[in-house]
């Protein structure tokens, strides 16, 4: 079995709840998230329900005449459903205990447990070659579990979008980020 699943972290975003579209530079930025893309050969794109994922993969889908799925296994990770100042603290003590359960949320155990399963069935596909559109948060805990060092310092340095690829061979997995946006092309 060889096969690639390119991992995109959607692109600038007006917010955070799921109904959230990108903004115009998000929208600049699928566009060249759309030309990257088009140098692969792509069979299959899965994305998170949430309107910020779809439209960050709509242009590339267009292009290649692939229809989007979509997948709520791929949706952000829920931290907690209480309001929470400080959150970011709170969130990277969850990339040190994988356990650790805020009131209404999902530990980063829940969340890497429903993202890999949905990765899982995209290697037993017939598709040779998917892409994944997904978040920040959910997406570190994915890379997290083919590679253990990664954690809250690498999560603060995705960007928006962000495309790491997952090389399945021969009963190995290789991780490695093929693009990302600079801060000088953001401005």
């Amino acid at each position: 079995m060889d096969k690639k699943i390119y991992i995109v972290r959607h692109c600038q975003a007006e917010g955070q709840p799921p109904e959230s579209k990108l903004t115009a530079e998000g929208i600049k930025q699928a566009e060249r998230l759309a030309d990257f893309l088009s140098s692969f050969k792509v069979d299959r794109i899965i994305s998170s329900p949430f309107l910020r994922a779809v439209e960050t993969i709509r242009p590339f889908a267009q292009k290649a005449t692939i229809e989007i799925e979509t997948d709520e296994r791929l949706a952000e990770r829920v931290l907690s459903s209480s309001s929470m100042p400080d959150w970011l603290e709170k969130l990277k003590l969850t990339f040190n205990d994988l356990d650790l359960k805020y009131e209404g949320g999902e530990s980063s155990k829940e969340a890497m447990d429903r993202i890999i399963q949905a990765v899982n069935e995209k290697i037993e596909s017939h598709a040779q070659n998917s892409v994944l559109v997904t978040h920040g948060n959910i997406m570190s805990l994915l890379l997290k579990s083919y590679n253990k060092s990664f954690g809250f310092d690498e999560w603060l340095q995705l960007s928006n979008p962000d495309v790491y690829c997952l090389s399945f061979k021969n009963n190995e997995v290789l991780c490695e980020r093929i693009w990302r946006v600079l801060k000088s092309e953001e401005a």
